[in-house]
């Protein structure tokens, strides 16, 4: 598998993770409820899902029309844009999931609680309905980003790449639910946080490569350095490298700043916000 494809996989596999953890927390809350609240309430959040997965179908509908639509240079800025939102939403959403801590489930079930008692019960509607949409929304941008740094388009393999992602989402979770012992939550956030940082900063040097090459950004310097004889990034294993992680043979001076600036600011991050996975255990 490319890795494109293994990028595609991983945030398939990883958001498809987030929205079932609420799908999940919801479900099994309900399970503890009466049996005319619990009845009214799975009513209420199969619905939500399926809006949700609506919502998230035409935003994506929305983002694939609008980079079609776009030609000359206007679409190399909107794909350029595109995929330096993407590295910053990624660069969020896992500064935000160490934020969550012990409280979001409880805090999860406190909403669902609040909106099953309210006689029309939309709120237990909008509760995955916004689960869904919004990492419905982020697949979609994060995709696009992929393919676009990646120069394709949707074809088979990346179906496939999305489908097996899936499928390894569901089989995770069902694993973690049953408490499988080579298995937990915390190696799993520990895991995807890891790789989706990654993911971020290869977003970011492919977004960077299009501002420059729009003249938009000077690169600053001639190549600092070249080790194409040591790791091609247009092949083989420097190729897997430079697909995902945003390894560069021959780097001039801003790329190197803005990549070394990456990396500070994550270990920033990590340094203040402690990791909490106990939220979803």
């Amino acid at each position: 598998m490319s890795g494109t494809m293994i990028q595609i996989a991983l945030v398939v596999w990883r958001e498809s993770i987030e929205a079932l953890l609420v799908i999940g927390v919801l479900h099994a809350w309900l399970q503890r409820q009466p049996a005319e609240a619990r009845r009214r309430g799975q009513g209420w959040l199969r619905a939500g899902i399926v809006a949700g997965f609506l919502a998230a179908l035409l935003i994506a509908c929305v983002i694939l029309f609008v980079g079609e639509w776009l030609d000359g240079d206007r679409q190399d800025y909107f794909q350029a844009t595109m995929v330096l939102v993407a590295a910053a939403l990624i660069l969020q959403m896992v500064h935000w999931m160490r934020r969550q801590g012990p409280g979001a489930r409880r805090a999860l079930e406190g909403r669902a609680s609040r909106a099953l008692s309210a006689a029309s019960g939309w709120g237990l509607l909008l509760i995955p309905a916004i689960a869904i949409a919004r990492e419905g929304s982020e697949t979609t941008i994060f995709l696009y980003g992929i393919l676009v740094s990646s120069g394709r388009g949707i074809d088979l393999p990346a179906v496939v790449a999305a489908g097996l992602g899936f499928a390894a989402a569901i089989g995770l979770y069902v694993a973690l639910q049953f408490g499988a012992r080579a298995l937990s939550w915390k190696a799993f956030f520990r895991f995807s946080e890891a790789m989706l940082l990654i993911l971020a900063g290869s977003l970011l040097m492919n977004g960077l490569d299009r501002l420059i090459s729009l003249d938009l950004l000077s690169p600053l310097s001639q190549p600092l350095w070249d080790t194409s004889w040591l790791l091609d990034d247009a092949r083989g294993v420097g190729g897997l490298l430079a697909t995902l992680a945003g390894y560069r043979a021959r780097p001039e001076l801003l790329p190197v700043l803005v990549f070394g600036g990456y990396w500070f600011v994550v270990s920033l991050l990590g340094s203040w916000m402690p990791r909490k996975t106990a939220a979803v255990s």
